[in-house]
């Protein structure tokens, strides 16, 4: 079976190679969330946010880091009770190496740390083991920083469902982007650390940016509202009275 896939990708590597170029070439490049990447939203006990990854941690397809993922998990934490004091430490094109090579060491300290990664490692062809290495190493290297913090990883995309993307390119990175996603669910067996899946039932024509790649603000809320609702390490936040829950 792996040399029947190897040899049909060989076959497609021409018409792929070309429809790479094309999506490259006619994709809008939209930049990241305007205004400062980090902030502070509700009122009560304080509570530390990091959100740390690619392209959509940086804000991409929304106006600012309010409408973005970080800013629409800050505002649902925040409604619990808590006064949260969040941070966007994101970059377009990030892979997780370039993640743990270049951003970790920006993070503040935190209560809390989502990670969003996988479209890049995707986009770039990388294993599944090279995938779970690296973002193993990320989450080290983040509690190596801020100590035995809680940690989140956010499933890896769906591509299949990537409007931008033509067949068969579509189709390759679906199912590359499905065993990178599967890599990232392992690590959950990690103490600390939860995956929440992103459904592709999130991924629908009024969640994306006008490049047709990136979320919207309306994608970055529904996500944001599906991380809180899969990950008992959120939703422990919106308990101020509860802090053993958090460790």
């Amino acid at each position: 079976m792996a040399v029947l896939r190897f040899l049909l990708f060989a076959a497609l590597a021409p018409v792929l190679v070309v429809q790479a170029l094309r999506t490259r070439r006619g994709t809008p490049r939209l930049p990241g969330a305007g205004g400062p990447a980090s902030g502070v939203t509700g009122t009560g006990p304080d509570f530390r946010l990091a959100v740390l990854g690619e392209s959509t941690v940086d804000g991409v397809g929304a106006r600012t880091h309010e409408e973005g993922l970080t800013g629409r998990l800050a505002e649902l934490i925040a409604g619990g009770g808590l006064r949260v004091r969040w941070q966007a430490v994101g970059r377009p094109g990030a892979s997780a190496a370039v993640v743990r090579r270049e951003l970790v060491h920006r993070l503040a300290p935190a209560d809390l740390v989502v990670i969003a990664l996988g479209v890049n490692d995707t986009l770039e062809l990388h294993s599944a083991a090279r995938f779970r290495r690296d973002l193993l190493g990320v989450v080290v290297d983040v509690r190596r920083r801020l100590g035995p913090v809680p940690v989140v990883l956010a499933g890896v995309p769906p591509m299949g469902n990537f409007p931008a993307l033509p067949r068969p390119l579509r189709d390759v990175l679906a199912a590359r982007s499905a065993a990178l996603d599967r890599a990232a669910a392992e690590l959950a067996r990690l103490p600390g650390v939860t995956y929440v899946a992103m459904a592709p039932g999130l991924l629908h024509d009024g969640t994306f940016a006008e490049d047709r790649f990136h979320p919207g603000p309306v994608g970055y809320r529904e996500w944001a509202a599906a991380l809180v609702a899969g990950s008992p390490a959120v939703t422990a936040t919106t308990r101020p009275e509860e802090p053993s829950r958090l460790s």
